[in-house]
């Protein structure tokens, strides 16, 4: 129930549209009322009685009230005329009940899409914002069932609880009225049949709800492998290994299919137990009111007892309706209740109440006995070591060693589980993320592009740039050659992940993105490991272009790339292992001196490469 109230929430900025709503429902339920009351006088004629006479109603907005004037109308028309005023009359309300019906419906769609729309976008921005560490555990296939299948799931939710809360209860409510006006005795042993139909339904709804979160789980992660599969295809194929893929899916649709089987099973079984609940009440009202009827002491008059068995059938189509609403609804807050779960994940890296914003960096960034654990695995050990401005301080060491994360914790990817990291004195921790993050720029191993034009992916980090300003960058990244010589230049969509254009065109169209934004701290996470010597070339001398005059913090495996830095820290099981300059390191020996024996790299500096 309470994950259901916050389903509600998300429609409150549309709540102009209940009023509309209610005011439809009622006038809705009102004409659907007279249609079953209009057949009283039909029936009488029908049958040769004389209705009883019926008193004047005191209260002008009675349902009593159109009954009465009816029958006052009726007493001065002939049969065959009263039976064509009460046919048209038939009509007319049938009428204006379908018209207010579908313009419930209209609102009910409005609504649903309204809220769903919210729901969608508040479950993508709690995605965007979580931190660093949420997405390291867990699966993308998850958290995109979430924002789809989930979402949608809602959506058919969302639906049936306004038929719930709104017009299919009134509907009853309005039908119990003239039962209780044709017999009370006999509406008292309905109400007594009931419950035995509501416990029968509820039961069916809780096992859905169980069955439907084992659904949603495997749906998960089924798209997991699927997401898996698309990002590692060319891996897959290199290794004959279609059918290790192919044996994972089809696992996990078999329990899938397993699930929704049963799923059905119960979801099924709702509307024929309703049918049959329903039937069988009907057949002991009609040994009820049969007695009353052919008892022949008034209890109840034929017509009246006719009324009274199509009033029941037309019931009996709102209460399945709640049923197979409720039944829905229970599914649906499995859906729910994941969402919920995302959105309330809390963000372990977010700004402080009393942050600052970083208007400009100075002076230097200092490393303050920082440790960090990814939960109990210690990566880095009190480390201690300053970036001054306008410097290259470079990292080395085994894979593991923590170099990667260094740059996560001075991004505020992360933060430290011990120590402090600062800029110019100031802890970052104290600073607004967002200024933090602007006066960096960051080029991975990994070129992380967009399925966009290659302009729009050069102007991400500065949407408002100018065509000449992203030219000028891709001129620095050595890149203009090579777009210009694409059939649409700056306009041509690269493909997922850029999938078009070679290892090193999206290396260079990474660095002309940070070209372009004009950090004054920069980060270089192994940017060249994964290119071939004369696509290298090309990146180092674009990293030349864009390390000059910044603060550049290098992670790199190629020891030739980093021997003019100003500064090199060893990092050996998160620990600092050696530190100095590249000279130095040499006269040191040990692991930086192995490293570049293992590499076949000549003790000499290359002038050539980046510092």
């Amino acid at each position: 129930m309470k994950a259901y109230l916050r389903l509600l929430q998300f429609a409150k900025p549309y709540g102009w549209l209940i009023p509309q709503y209610f005011v439809y429902t009622v006038l809705f339920v009102m004409f659907s009322v007279v249609n079953l009351i209009a057949l009283a006088p039909m029936l009488n004629l029908l049958f040769n009685e004389e209705s009883a006479p019926i008193e004047a109603p005191t209260n002008a907005l009675s349902l009593s009230n159109f009954y009465y004037y009816l029958n006052q109308f009726l007493e001065m028309q002939t049969k065959a005329e009263a039976i064509y005023v009460i046919c048209i009359v038939l009509v007319v309300s049938v009428i204006f009940a379908n018209l207010f019906n579908y313009l419930t419906l209209i609102l009910q769609a409005k609504a649903r899409v309204m809220a769903v729309t919210n729901l969608r976008n508040t479950v993508f921005n709690r995605v965007t914002e979580l931190d660093m560490g949420y997405f390291t555990e867990a699966k993308k296939g998850d958290i995109m069932t979430k924002v789809s299948s989930d979402v949608q799931n809602i959506e058919a939710t969302i639906v049936n609880s306004f038929t719930v809360l709104f017009k299919e209860p009134f509907l009853v409510l309005g039908y119990f009225m003239i039962l209780f006006s044709i017999s009370i005795e006999l509406t008292f042993y309905t109400l007594l049949l009931v419950p035995i139909s509501g416990a029968a339904i509820s039961y069916i709804a809780k096992r859905l709800k169980r069955r439907a979160k084992f659904t949603q789980e495997s749906l998960g992660r089924m798209t997991n492998i699927l997401e898996e599969t698309l990002s590692s295809m060319r891996v897959i194929k290199a290794f004959n290994a279609q059918w290790y893929t192919q044996h994972k899916f089809k696992e996990e649709t078999k329990i899938y299919a397993r699930q929704n089987i049963k799923m059905a099973n119960k979801s099924n079984l709702a509307a024929p137990l309703s049918q049959v609940l329903g039937t069988t009440m009907l057949c002991m009202i009609l040994m009820i009111g049969g007695n009353m009827v052919l008892s022949g002491n008034d209890q109840l008059e034929p017509s009246s007892f006719i009324l009274f068995l199509v009033t029941f059938g037309q019931l009996i189509v709102p209460s399945k309706n709640i049923a197979n609403a409720y039944a829905n609804i229970q599914k649906g807050m499995v859906s729910g209740e994941r969402i919920f779960q995302l959105i309330d994940t809390p963000v372990a890296v977010k700004d402080a109440p009393s942050a600052s914003r970083l208007e400009t960096f100075a002076k230097v960034i200092t490393f303050e006995n920082v440790s960090f654990a990814y939960e109990e695995r210690m990566v880095l050990r009190e480390l201690n070591f300053s970036i001054d401005k306008g410097k290259t301080l470079a990292l080395v060491g085994h894979s593991g060693g923590g170099k990667s994360t260094i740059a996560d914790l001075l991004a505020r990817f992360y933060d430290p589980s011990k120590g402090v990291i600062r800029l110019d004195g100031c802890d970052i921790r104290e600073l607004e993320i967002f200024s933090l993050r602007a006066k960096m720029g960051i080029v991975t191993q990994e070129s992380i592009l967009f399925n966009d034009s290659i302009g729009q992916n050069i102007a991400f980090g500065k949407p408002e740039a100018q065509l000449n300003e992203i030219i000028s960058a891709a001129k620095m990244a050595n890149a203009h050659q090579f777009i210009m010589q694409l059939e649409e230049g700056y306009d041509t969509i690269i493909g997922e992940r850029g999938s078009k254009l070679s290892g090193g065109q999206r290396q260079r169209i990474s660095i002309a993105r940070a070209l372009l934004k004009n950090p004054e701290i920069l980060i270089l996470d192994e940017a060249t490991s994964a290119l071939d010597s004369e696509s290298e070339q090309l990146v180092q001398e674009a990293i030349i272009n864009l390390t000059k005059n910044r603060t550049t913090l290098v992670i790199a495996h190629r020891l030739s790339t980093i021997q003019n830095a100003d500064y090199i820290l060893v990092l050996k099981d998160g620990e600092i292992a050696q530190s100095g300059t590249h000279q130095s390191l040499l006269q040191q020996g040990g692991i930086y001196k192995k490293l570049l024996e293992i590499q076949n790299i000549p003790a000499a500096p290359d002038k050539e490469k980046i510092s």
